[in-house]
């Protein structure tokens, strides 16, 4: 059974910093992408970032673009978003998900909560 799990959430100040964790539990076969996407209240799921297996390709949404980085360690089945120049905006709950291709399989959500 695959589970994916979220850390790092938290409450920061305008221009602070949070990094994230996602790890995949359990096995999947072959090559997945993984990334993240969030939620703002009454808002609807939107891409945040998403990273290749290699990692040699990376995709952002404009409005993190230059901010966030998202990378990964394959062998701890584990990536990691840093965000850095946090802004009030960015004030969501956090969802990694993994992409074997197949299909997609999503975390629980962590929440992070930035104040001006």
């Amino acid at each position: 059974q695959v589970e994916v799990i979220e850390s790092g959430g938290g409450a920061v100040r305008t221009g602070g910093s949070l990094r994230l964790s996602c790890t995949v539990s359990g096995h999947i076969f072959g090559t997945y992408a993984m990334g993240w996407h969030r939620q703002a209240p009454g808002m609807e799921r939107l891409f945040v970032a998403s990273i290749s297996w290699s990692g040699d390709t990376t995709q952002y949404a404009d409005s993190v673009k230059d901010r966030f980085t998202l990378s990964r360690d394959n062998a701890k089945k584990t990536v990691y978003l840093q965000m850095d120049s946090l802004k009030p905006e960015d004030t969501a709950i956090y969802y990694c998900n993994v992409a074997p291709g197949w299909g997609t399989y999503w975390g629980q959500g962590t929440q992070v909560t930035v104040s001006s």
